[in-house]
This record gives C-alpha cells, sequence and structure tokens, in this order.
C-alpha cells in the first residue's frame, strides 16, 4: 500500500490511478490506523487530510471519464463497512498535503514506478 506523490496523480497509468483510489479508500474505511510501514505517516494526521488527497484522485479520475461513487466526495464517509464520522473538522488545505511528500520522497516513488516498468517525466 502506498500513496503516490501527489505531483504523480495525474500522470500515473490507469491501474496505477485506479488502484490508488482504491487504496485511498481502504485508509479511509477499515484501515484507518492499521499500521503499515509505508503509509503510517498518514495516521499522525487528520483523516480530513487523506479526504484532500482523495479529493485528488477523484478529480484525475473523472478528467478520464471515470466515475467514482460520489459518496467519497463527503468527508465524513468511510466507506460500506465502517461508520461514518459523526464530525470531521476540516483543515487547511496545503502544499503539499502531507508534509512527508518531499522531493526525497517523489524520488522513492519515481523509483518505485521504475522498478514496475513505468517511466513517468517531472
Amino acid at each position: 500500500m502506498r500513496l503516490w506523490h501527489e505531483k504523480l496523480i495525474s500522470k500515473l497509468p490507469r491501474a496505477q490511478l485506479l488502484g490508488q483510489h482504491r487504496e485511498v479508500a481502504a485508509l479511509r474505511g477499515k484501515g484507518w490506523d492499521k499500521k503499515h510501514a509505508t503509509v503510517d505517516y498518514v495516521f499522525t494526521h487528520s483523516p480530513y487530510k487523506l479526504y484532500q488527497f482523495h479529493l485528488l484522485v477523484m478529480a484525475e479520475m473523472q478528467v478520464r471519464g471515470y466515475h467514482p461513487d460520489p459518496k467519497w466526495f463527503d468527508p465524513t464517509y468511510r466507506g460500506l463497512h465502517c461508520p461514518a464520522y459523526l464530525a470531521l473538522a476540516p483543515c487547511p488545505l496545503t502544499d503539499p498535503i502531507y508534509p512527508e511528500h518531499d522531493q526525497q520522497y517523489l524520488a522513492e516513488c519515481l523509483e518505485n514506478l521504475r522498478s514496475k516498468g513505468i517511466q513517468i517525466l517531472i
């Protein structure tokens, strides 16, 4: 499980973009606060940050003609198997959304994609 650096979202191949949607949806649901070395940093921030990141992913999906379930556009929604948050305070949108998504993380993501045979130029 990985959140791609947000600079890569618009450049991801179809499979990685749709996979990112599934992974973010899982993290917003039952995956929230479940330890995973690659995404543990997400749990040190408000779940609203993950919602903000998910909006980026879903916007790119829409640009490409996909139709994510409208329920995911509600920040309190957590999927079919988790109750919605009763309240989720908005937090400011930062750039990047996650401070962990720095230049080093971008390089790690690019290398990960290269190892899968995917070359992306930034």
